[in-house]
């Protein structure tokens, strides 16, 4: 699944996304990702964080954002990233992190 990001998304939005990820098995993209503003963000390094250690610790089922919902361990994020133009925002060191 490919979504464009955008300034407009909250972590709602971003939550939605990836319980639906996490559940199905699918993998997203996430282009460009550094428009989504700086305070969303920081919400999404901790949904995603919640997200690596239920794949690591090799959990089927988890509590990501207050519900225990499964997991299918082939689920994947990854983001596509346009620095330098206006309106792009530098990624916090915990998110980079987790796209290593």
């Amino acid at each position: 699944v490919v979504f464009n990001c955008s300034d407009q998304l909250d972590y709602k939005m971003m939550g939605k996304l990836f319980s639906g990820v996490a559940q199905t098995g699918c993998w997203t993209c996430l282009d460009e990702f550094n428009r989504i503003d700086i305070e969303v963000l920081s919400v999404v390094a901790q949904q995603l964080l919640t997200i690596r250690q239920a794949l690591t610790a090799k959990a089927d089922h988890f509590v990501f954002e207050g519900r225990e919902i499964r997991l299918k361990p082939t689920e994947g994020v990854f983001i596509t990233m346009n620095p330098g133009y206006a309106g792009r925002t530098e990624l916090p060191d915990n998110l980079k992190a987790l796209f290593r």
